[in-house]
Parts: structure tokens; C-alpha cells; sequence
């Protein structure tokens, strides 16, 4: 099968793109910028193709003779639309690893038309959101008359630049949540709620994860909030973006002081993720799961490899990991465990 990593030169994408290698594929890699892709195709002896996404044309044409995309060039917000559109008119797979809700919707609305056509749209296919997601699908099979659903994580081991100006963006602009079906925008932090970690119990609040969009999608729950554990520094200085200027110069910032985790950051111990999630009827009855995970960045690099492979027999239309790979995908990638408690 040949498929095509875009975004190969960032920081999640070059990890894709080194790990394919090692496990013997070969992917055509891809991106806006000749003098980044070029000498990474020659140092790793891939194919490579060079264009930008603000044509329609010529991402139709890079696409000729690829089967499926690996989209890893953010901010998704301006790039996953541009390219889930012309996968749609070529009949090419698209997965993507956004953590945007607003991303996630978008491509739900496109998913009639890629049904239509045949094509697999699976946004979220990374770290950003296999794990909360699969986790939501076994709480509702759990408990299917379920009302609210709860879903907190926590990370260790540093940050990319693109997650950071994602982050950024994303707290100035407020939180999300989901009430009555529908996505509504409350104050950053908004709630909290004690999380049951396996590595100890913490205070988390409320962000606006992209499960808000997927979860529902995947379980139908019509109330969700999703959670994180966000140092007081760094809820004064959310306060503070909300002014436009100032957003700009973090932004700016970003890519100039953060580089993402080194390699001892990725493989070292206690740099792991958690995920905490609890869901509630209307009787009262509740039950929680817990799951473990390795650095994030290793668990999207396995998790788009795995499923980038199994884009052309998934089903059609607009996906969510749990949909189209089951609620029991996260528990077989690498490092990953999930505990399931009883229901109360």
C-alpha cells in the first residue's frame, strides 16, 4: 500500500516517519517546505513530494497514486479541512492526529460526502484521542443508559512546539464542554473534579480536549467534560492570553524556545500519560476505568502507524477510533493498559 505522511519534517511527523522506516515501510513523505523534506526522504531513501494545502488542485495532484494520508501538519485548524476535502475527491484515507474540537466537527460534517465517496475520515488517530476515546466507548458499553461522562488526563515528559501554540490557542479562547447533545463554550477551568489516577488521586479542571466532539460521537452520552491537571502559573497566564497582543507573542515564542521531548524524554520512566474516566446514569449508577500509557508522542507514533495501515478496509464516512477500530484498540498498542472497575 502506498501512503503519504504529511508534515514529515515536524516534530511528530519525523518520528512517524523514522519509526516506519524501522519497521520496514515506505511511506512517501511529504510538506510545504523542499529544503526541510527533501534531505530527510534522501537521509531515510524515501519518496518524496513537495506542495502547500492552499490549492485544491495541487493537493489533488500530490495525491495521485496514494492510497491513504497520514496528516500530521498542524495547526489543524487551517490544514485538516484543505486536505480531508481533496482525500474525499480522490478516494484517498485520511487520519489525522488534531485534538481540536472544532476540527473534529468540521470533518463530521464532511463525513456524508466521504461516505458517499468511500473514503475513511479519521481525525484524532494520535495520543489526541485514542486513548480518552476508547476509554469512553467501554464506560458506555459498561453503562449504555448513561448520561454524563467524565474524562481527565494527565501527561509527563515535555511538549512539541505544535501542541504548545495548540494549547495556547485553545485556552484563550476558553473551554467547551458538552450539555443536552450540544457543544457550548463555558470559562477556562470552569470545574473540577477529584480523578482516581493509578499513580494517585488528583484535582483536575475542565479544557476543552477534543473528546467533547469525539466522545459523543462515539457513545451518544449527551453531557461530557473533559479534564487535566493545569498548574496555577498556568491558569494565570490563560487569563492574560485572552488579550489578542499578548497571545501573539506566545505564540510567536513557541517555536523559537520549545523543541519537544529528547529521546531520554520519550523512553525514560515517569514520563508516561494517565487516563482517568468515570461515567453516571440518571439512577445514580456509575462506573470508572482507568489506563496507562507510555510518553504520548510514542503512543500516536504506534497508534498512526497501526491504523494508517488499516484505512482502505475500515468503514466509510466520518470516524472516531473507537468507532472503527473498537473500544478495545488502545489496550494493543505498546505500553498501554486498561483497568475497568466495577460498576457502583
Amino acid at each position: 500500500m502506498t501512503w503519504l505522511l504529511y508534515g514529515a519534517t515536524g516534530y511528530t511527523g519525523r518520528l512517524v516517519a523514522r519509526r516506519a522506516v524501522a519497521l520496514g515501510m515506505r511511506p512517501v513523505l511529504a510538506g510545504r517546505s523542499a529544503a526541510k523534506v527533501v534531505p530527510l526522504a534522501a537521509e531515510l531513501g524515501l519518496e518524496h513530494r513537495v506542495f502547500g494545502l492552499q490549492e485544491p488542485g495541487t493537493i489533488r495532484r500530490a495525491l495521485d497514486g496514494v492510497e491513504s494520508v497520514a496528516h500530521c501538519a498542524g495547526p489543524f485548524t487551517r490544514t485538516a479541512l484543505p486536505m480531508a476535502a481533496a482525500c474525499v475527491e480522490t478516494g484517498t484515507g485520511y487520519l489525522d492526529i488534531t485534538g481540536e474540537i472544532d476540527v473534529f466537527e468540521s470533518l463530521y460534517a464532511l463525513g456524508g460526502r466521504a461516505a458517499a465517496a468511500g473514503v475513511t475520515l479519521l481525525p484524532g488517530a494520535g495520543f489526541d484521542v485514542v486513548p480518552t476515546d476508547c476509554v469512553a466507548a467501554l464506560l458506555a458499553a459498561r453503562l449504555p443508559d448513561a448520561t454524563q461522562l467524565d474524562l481527565a488526563f494527565v501527561t509527563r515528559g515535555g511538549a512539541s512546539p505544535g501542541t504548545v501554540r495548540t494549547a495556547v490557542e485553545s485556552a484563550a479562547d476558553g473551554g467547551r464542554i458538552r450539555s443536552g447533545g450540544e457543544i457550548r463554550t463555558v470559562p477556562f477551568a470552569s470545574r473540577q473534579v477529584r480523578a482516581a489516577f493509578p499513580s494517585g488521586a488528583r484535582t483536575v479542571v475542565s479544557v476543552p480536549w477534543g473528546d467533547v466532539s469525539t466522545a459523543y460521537h462515539s457513545t451518544g452520552i449527551p453531557d461530557i467534560t473533559t479534564y487535566t491537571a493545569v498548574p496555577a502559573p498556568a491558569l494565570a497566564a490563560t487569563r492574560m492570553l485572552r488579550l489578542g497582543p499578548l497571545r501573539g507573542v506566545v505564540g510567536g515564542a513557541v517555536g523559537r524556545l520549545v523543541r519537544g521531548p529528547g529521546e531520554r524524554a520519550l523512553n525514560g520512566t515517569g514520563t508516561g500519560c494517565e487516563v482517568w474516566g468515570r461515567a453516571r446514569d440518571a439512577a445514580g449508577n456509575t462506573v470508572s476505568a482507568t489506563l496507562t500509557g507510555p510518553n504520548p508522542y510514542k503512543l500516536t507514533v504506534d497508534a498512526v502507524l497501526r491504523i494508517v495501515q488499516r484505512l482502505p478496509e475500515l468503514a466509510a464516512g466520518f470516524q472516531t477510533p473507537s468507532r472503527a477500530l473498537g473500544a478495545d484498540f488502545a489496550s494493543t498498542l505498546d505500553g498501554v493498559t486498561v483497568t475497568m472497575a466495577a460498576l457502583r
